[in-house]
């Protein structure tokens, strides 16, 4: 393949409308180490603060009473989203979580007055952790985003300046079929949606991962036709030579 520097001026795409950066990085993570990078839920990993394996314990159902916690706390404040506004939920859960500690404060003042004890303060354990984020780990995390980002911006505009022409179609159809999706559902039905699908199909996958497979590479081979007769019929589009 030519390296950037002197490829070719003309219009270049894939078979599978991929593209690879220089120094041999490919966008679509083709090489992956990962044990399952061939399967169809890990072909693209989630982009996290939490480890790769306590996301995949998290949306496997691992912990029946963790998962449970999550997923019916982050689906009641988006159903909670969706019926009020953004101030009114946050005002909310505020006063709900005061209401709560003032609450167990004053309890447990009371009940050390009765009992004329020295327990001190019922929070005390959780004042003293310390909280702060250190210097290294905020560094960390910042540069990992920035890679995250220059990443992102990479391929914005490779997309917006039609690097490959075949990409920047799939772009379009995909925002063109997005028109009608918003036409229909709003943004909060939208994670709402996503939500139920990110702990239902991972679970429904791993117990019929077999068959599913099997459609879903014959959906790609498909799919992988169709692209490769388009771009015979585009003009001016030169396949890339593999390395």
């Amino acid at each position: 393949m030519a390296e950037p520097a002197t490829q070719s001026p003309y219009i270049s795409s894939s078979a599978g409308g991929g593209s690879s950066e220089p120094g041999g990085r490919d966008f679509k993570g083709a090489g992956s180490p990962h044990p399952c990078a061939d399967s169809f839920v890990s072909s693209s990993q989630p982009v996290s603060l939490f480890s790769t394996s306590q996301v995949r314990d998290l949306i496997f159902w691992r912990d029946v009473k963790k998962t449970g916690l999550v997923f019916s706390t982050t689906l009641i404040l988006l159903l909670s989203l969706a019926a009020f506004s953004v101030i009114s939920v946050i005002s909310y859960l505020i006063l709900a979580l005061l209401s709560v500690t003032i609450s167990f404060r004053v309890y447990k003042s009371i009940i050390q007055a009765v009992q004329k004890s020295e327990e001190g303060h019922p929070f005390r354990t959780y004042l003293d952790v310390d909280i702060a984020l250190s210097s290294e780990a905020f560094h960390n995390y910042v540069s990992a985003g920035m890679t995250h980002i220059n990443h992102a911006l990479k391929l914005i505009l490779r997309l917006f300046l039609v690097e490959d022409l075949v990409d920047s179609l799939k772009l379009a159809v995909v925002m063109w079929l997005m028109t009608y999706v918003g036409a229909v559902f709003n943004g909060i039905t939208l994670l709402i949606l996503a939500e139920l699908l990110v702990f239902s199909v991972p679970v429904v996958y791993e117990k019929y991962k077999t068959q599913i497979d099997h459609y879903v590479g014959i959906a790609r081979d498909q799919i992988k036709s169709v692209v490769t007769k388009i771009q015979a019929k585009l003009p001016g589009v030169v396949k890339k030579k593999a390395e």
